[in-house]
């Protein structure tokens, strides 16, 4: 006998897993069964585009200016860079490059386009991605086509907004809105 005089023999300690087995047992069982509940990734949180400058005054004093064709600007910051956000007499810009401008289309009526170009450029941007949805929530009149987004990236229908810039060109018709330039009159 080897133990000491006195002393309980010890027991035999049960193998624990190495975390390289634990690793190999996961991959295992998601393999064959799928994660488990509690292991479930949760749904991707839904962003309301838009929302955010919709009730703002100074958004509301942007689209009053550009419906009425008059200048007016303010500058927004995201990720710590400011950008500034103006109209002028027929357009409405970001950072410098017109992303909105309207055509005459009647006395009472404008046509409302988009730059494919620069919304392709500046969809990284989260501010710009909330001034795109904003502006197409304020004109409850058009009928434009249904534009989404997705993975930092515009989508125009099932297709990305890039894919019709080289068939069609960067001018995407939007609709048509009433402008305030002309007063209408009651009929008697």
């Amino acid at each position: 006998m080897t133990a000491a005089p006195g002393k309980a023999p010890k027991k035999e300690k049960e193998k624990k897993q190495t975390p390289e087995e634990r690793l190999q047992a996961l991959r295992y069982n998601h393999m064959m069964y799928g994660p488990t509940a509690g292991e479930m990734r949760p749904a991707a949180k839904k962003v309301n585009y838009g929302t955010a400058y919709l009730n703002h005054p100074k958004f509301q004093s942007l689209l009053a200016a550009f419906k009425k064709g008059t200048a007016f600007s303010f500058e927004v910051t995201d990720k710590g860079r400011a950008y500034p956000i103006a109209t002028g007499e027929s357009h409405l810009s970001f950072d410098g490059k017109v992303v909105f401008y309207s055509r005459h289309l009647n006395k009472y009526e404008d046509h409302l386009l988009m730059d494919r170009s620069v919304a392709v450029h500046c969809q990284g941007i989260e501010a710009f991605v909330h001034l795109v949805f904003a502006v197409l929530r304020s004109f409850p009149d058009l009928e434009g086509p249904a534009l989404s987004y997705f993975q930092n990236q515009f989508y125009l229908g099932g297709d990305t907004l890039d894919a019709g810039i080289a068939e069609s060109g960067p001018n995407l018709l939007l609709g048509s809105f009433r402008h305030g330039q002309a007063a209408e009159k009651a009929r008697k």
